[in-house]
């Protein structure tokens, strides 16, 4: 498993512990990168994930409503909902990754955290919103 890869289950696990808690991002990153053995570069790139996706959620909550025209973002599954906006930060905002390689990650993760039938879900969500971003 690729270090981005690890990075990007990083975040995921720090973004869903966060989401709906108080808790202070550094500690929780600090846990969860303990608990993963996630190295410095690991970490790095996953504190980047999180706080772009923390700073943009507005935006991004907005880009994927906008893609889901049959689900709203609180009927989503919150592992799905917070896979997709790390994707989406990514495509539209952070745009160092290529499109396809941030969606096949997320497919891979939400396959991994959710099931085949969510990354089916997650992979028909960002290839609508890949179309609107290019």
């Amino acid at each position: 498993m690729g270090k981005r890869h690890q990075a990007r289950e990083l975040a995921l696990k720090v973004l869903f512990q966060l989401e709906g808690t108080g808790d202070e991002v550094d500690e929780v990153l600090r846990y969860h990168a303990s608990e993963n053995g996630a190295g410095e570069e690991i970490a790095n790139f996953a504190r980047q994930l999180v706080d772009g996706v923390i700073a943009n959620q507005v935006k991004l909550d907005s880009i994927l409503s906008e893609a889901s025209e049959h689900w709203k973002l609180d009927q989503m599954a919150k592992v799905d909902r917070i896979i997709l906006r790390i994707a989406v930060y990514e495509i539209a905002i952070d745009r160092r990754v290529p499109t396809k390689a941030a969606i096949n990650e997320s497919i891979e993760l939400a396959k991994t955290f959710s099931g085949d039938e969510a990354g089916r879900f997650v992979n028909g969500i960002l290839g609508k919103v890949a179309a609107t971003a290019i």
